[in-house]
């Protein structure tokens, strides 16, 4: 009987975004492809270290004991390794003892078409190109930023923050802010339909999946009156009174919810992450996302008409993690200046 992937949380995660490839990618800048490979095989058992997005992958997979034999989650490797290359990512899953067994190698061609072959609610990768075409086809995507943050190793608890417009919800609302009548025009028009939700953005489908696994959580709780609840969703967004009642009907009229919500109304939101200190922050905004770098894990979702710019927000996947400085991403090169070859190694 085929495996089913559906009832379950599958991720997608490229290899740049699971591990720091810093050094195999200043390798392949200097030495070039051949000579890449060659490496590679040379430091097959040589483990990759974590990168930005490892602690949340490695705390989302131990959420699976709550349904024993049916995982809850899934978490396959995208990437546009050949597979040759992909070994030593393979090796290295299994070294940090990550129980992930499948993966998808496509030796160059962006992966992001197989996202719904998958039943995938998340993609992510540190390659811009990619996650912004897996965006611009509807598929639900974000591009991991360089991170000064470090895994606290608290007992394995997971913190998930999301934005809301333009992330969780579509970017309806964030057009009339961007329109001509600015902050006053948004808040009026978010009033007038506060009893309507705001259609889906990318992410809608993992905050439901991730809803999934705290609804498991409370019945565990039922049984286990020590059970210490091991997953924290939160929504951190620049809305605030009125135009909260919206979002907060919006996730009603879904079905889901979150465990804390902050209606910020322009603070910065870094005030609050600094405390958080979430394993991935998704936002569709650069600026946010700055100022968050240096305590939470970051993630762009390229998504709406905030990024209808293509605004530079990260490096790709191909630009060694020790060549920004700190958590400031506005030193990003262009396009043009950026290593040829976009594979994740």
């Amino acid at each position: 009987m085929a495996y089913e992937l559906e009832n379950r949380l599958v991720i997608g995660v490229a290899s740049s975004a699971l591990f720091d490839l810093s050094e195999s990618d200043a390798f392949f800048q200097e030495h070039g492809e051949d000579a890449y490979r060659i490496y590679q095989d040379e430091h097959i058992d040589i483990r990759l270290e974590p990168g930005v997005a490892f602690p949340f992958v490695r705390r989302l997979l131990a959420l699976n004991d709550l349904r024993p034999g049916d995982p809850l989650v899934e978490v396959i490797i995208l990437s546009k390794n050949d597979p040759n290359t992909g070994l030593r990512v393979m090796r290295s899953i299994a070294a940090h003892h990550l129980p992930m067994t499948r993966a998808a190698f496509t030796r160059g061609r962006s992966p992001h078409e197989y996202i719904p072959a998958f039943s995938m609610s998340l993609f992510l990768s540190a390659s811009e190109n990619d996650v912004r075409a897996a965006i611009d086809t509807g598929y639900p995507a974000g591009q991991v930023l360089p991170s000064a943050m470090n895994d606290d190793e608290d007992g394995g608890a997971l913190r998930v923050a999301f934005d809301f417009d333009g992330v969780v919800g579509d970017d309806e609302s964030e057009k009339v802010f961007q329109g001509t009548g600015g902050l006053a025009a948004f808040q009026n028009h978010e009033v007038m339909h506060r009893g309507e939700p705001v259609g889906p953005g990318p992410l809608k489908q993992l905050l439901v999946d991730l809803n999934m696994i705290q609804h498991l959580e409370r019945e565990r709780m039922k049984v286990d009156k020590s059970y210490q609840p091991r997953l924290q969703i939160s929504l951190v967004t620049a809305r605030n009174a009125p135009a909260h009642e919206r979002a907060v009907f919006t996730l009603m009229s879904w079905g889901v919810g979150v465990d804390d919500a902050f209606f910020l109304g322009g603070v910065e939101k870094a005030k609050v992450l600094k405390v958080m200190k979430p394993h991935l922050f998704f936002d569709d905004q650069a600026g946010h996302l700055m100022s968050a770098a240096e305590y939470a894990a970051s993630v762009h979702v390229p998504y709406g008409i905030s990024n209808e710019a293509k605004i530079k927000v990260g490096v790709e996947d191909s630009v060694p993690r020790h060549e920004v400085s700190g958590p400031d991403l506005r030193t990003s090169p262009p396009d043009s200046e950026r290593i040829t070859n976009d594979n994740d190694r």
